[in-house]
């Protein structure tokens, strides 16, 4: 390389700096020397090298002290370059006719550190110029050229927005160069995230070369320009009886810690952090919210509904009744949206709404009306009613010979409740038989069977007795050996339903008939009466036909 036509050394600071001497070797040289030149021009040697005692000799520089070192060509090697080693070294080779002198330029190097963002800003605001930070690239040489970047653009000046001042200082002792761009920039909500670095631009031994420092995001302040209202949380309706939590927030950065929340029934607005709870909220809850920044310069609102549901059950809880009464039930709802009724009597869901005109023992049980709101998670009302019907004891007893003629059943057929209990005796004697057996006590209904074989006419007598009332029948039965027309049993719920359906269908068509004999006596009797009138005409008719003969005849003999 050549600088101003002269040879150029280019080296790195630190390292070893070597200078060839670019002459040929004369026929009978006496020695060679080193020189540099100051910048007035005056030389200075620095090194000696006699070619017939092989000796060198470095010159008492204190520059240089124990940095030289010159070869047996007359290379010169300098340790631990220096920005003060950029100077024209000149090789000189002496002949007893001839001085030659060959110069050469020495360019010393220096990479600068990594560019540095220094004091950065805690934070930037929008429509504010305000000082980001200083790219700081410290001991360069030759100097180097800093460049600020946004998101990987450079970022130019522009005023009032962009302004950037270079700083270059040199360190006397070194010679090397401390570069330092302050930034002054005025951000936009745009630049939140925006990544802002800086390179540095030097010249090395193989040209230009660029180092970049580590990107920085700044925290960027800009006002609230929107208020939100929200109702937490915000995956479910909202039921009596829940919490309810109303979050405010604006989009400014940093957002505003404080609120002002408007609810029904306040004429002002509640100061508060960026929530607000509500807890148990009832139904007269339900309405519009409000939020605005404390200024009251933003507002955003939301509608609340809480919804309700109300089971009313008449009557409720114990209630009881005695057979045949009439027990009027009614369910109420009263609730924010339809609702859906039904009603379950001992764990079985009914399909239709209970309704007692003439209760029987059967209507007991525990009845549930229970009501939901299907749009409402967790919405669910109901109310018992547990019905007790009552009845005294009503004993019926039949009795039956068994076909081998050996013995006899009596049973005494039992209604009422609570369930009666039932003791057989005879009559006369008064003892009690023990050996009844009882079928299974359902819808108040049971029988005691015993099973005897007198040998003489007895009576048998069937006491029922519960908390109500204390009832006797007695029944005749003969000896084994006297035969005795049996009374049938009593039939069970579902043939005595059959019986009252077949009388109540001959009942029909009995009542059809006697209808039908009606209509047809009432037929008979208009035609008879008719026929009467006409007869009474026609012997009318006839009268007058004999009263004319007769005068015609009187007439005759009168002539």
């Amino acid at each position: 390389p050549l600088a101003l036509g002269l040879y150029t050394v280019n080296a790195v600071y630190g390292d070893t700096i070597i200078i060839p001497c670019r002459l040929e070797v004369p026929d009978g040289l006496m020695f060679g020397k080193w020189k540099y030149e100051m910048p007035n021009g005056s030389p200075v040697f620095i090194a000696f090298r006699s070619s017939t005692k092989k000796s060198v000799q470095y010159d008492d520089v204190p520059d240089y002290k124990d940095r030289l070192s010159l070869s047996e060509n007359y290379t010169l090697s300098i340790k631990n370059a220096r920005i003060s080693d950029e100077k024209k070294f000149v090789c000189m080779l002496v002949t007893e006719d001839d001085v030659s002198e060959a110069p050469t330029i020495v360019k010393v190097f220096k990479q600068p550190s990594q560019p540095e963002i220094l004091h950065q800003a805690e934070f930037l605001e929008t429509e504010k110029l305000k000082m980001l930070g200083e790219c700081v690239a410290r001991d360069s040489y030759p100097e180097g050229n800093v460049t600020w970047y946004k998101n990987g653009k450079v970022l130019q000046p522009v005023e009032e927005v962009v302004v950037i001042n270079l700083q270059k200082i040199v360190d006397k002792s070194t010679g090397l160069f401390t570069m330092t761009s302050s930034l002054q920039y005025m951000p936009t909500k745009e630049d939140a995230n925006a990544k802002f670095a800086c390179t540095v631009t030097y010249y090395g031994p193989s040209g230009q070369k660029t180092i970049q420092s580590v990107p920085v995001v700044f925290d960027v302040h800009y006002p609230t320009e929107k208020v939100t209202i929200q109702v937490l949380p915000q995956s479910r309706t909202i039921k009596e009886g829940d919490n309810i939590t109303l979050k405010c927030s604006g989009n400014g950065n940093p957002p505003p810690q404080e609120f002002l929340f408007y609810v029904p029934g306040e004429t002002e607005g509640i100061r508060s952090s960026d929530t607000y709870v509500m807890t148990d909220v009832r139904r007269n809850a339900t309405g519009e919210y409000k939020c605005s920044l404390l200024d009251k310069s933003m507002m955003d609102s939301t509608t609340i509904t809480v919804h309700y549901l109300d089971l009313q059950l008449t009557p409720s809880g114990e209630v009881t009744k005695q057979i045949g009464e009439a027990l009027p039930v009614s369910c109420t709802i009263s609730s924010s949206r339809n609702a859906t009724v039904f009603w379950i009597k001992d764990n079985i869901r009914m399909q239709t709404r209970p309704s007692f005109s003439s209760l029987q023992y059967q209507d007991a049980g525990n009845y549930i009306c229970e009501t939901i709101l299907q749009e409402v998670e967790g919405l669910k009302k109901s109310k018992t009613l547990k019905l007790i019907v009552e009845g005294k004891p009503q004993v019926k007893i039949t009795k039956k010979t068994d076909t081998n003629k050996m013995s006899k059943t009596i049973v005494c057929h039992v209604e009422g409740f609570p369930k009666p209990a039932v003791q057989w005796t005879v009559t006369g004697t008064g003892s009690i038989l023990n050996k009844a057996k009882e079928t299974k006590y359902v819808n108040g209904r049971f029988s005691s069977k015993i099973i005897i074989a007198p040998e003489e006419n007895v009576t048998l007598t069937c006491i029922a007795e519960n908390q109500l009332e204390r009832t006797v029948t007695s029944m005749n039965v003969s000896a084994i050996s006297i035969p005795e027309y049996d009374e049938p049993e009593d039939r069970n719920d579902d043939n005595r339903e059959k019986v009252n359906d077949q009388a109540k269908l001959i009942v029909g068509i009995v009542v059809g008939l006697l209808l039908a004999a009606l209509v047809a006596g009432v037929v008979y009797w208009l035609y008879v009466k008719k026929s009467k009138t006409a007869s009474k005409h026609v012997d009318k008719d006839l009268g007058n036909i004999e009263e004319n003969k007769k005068l015609e005849e009187n007439n005759h003999k009168s002539e």
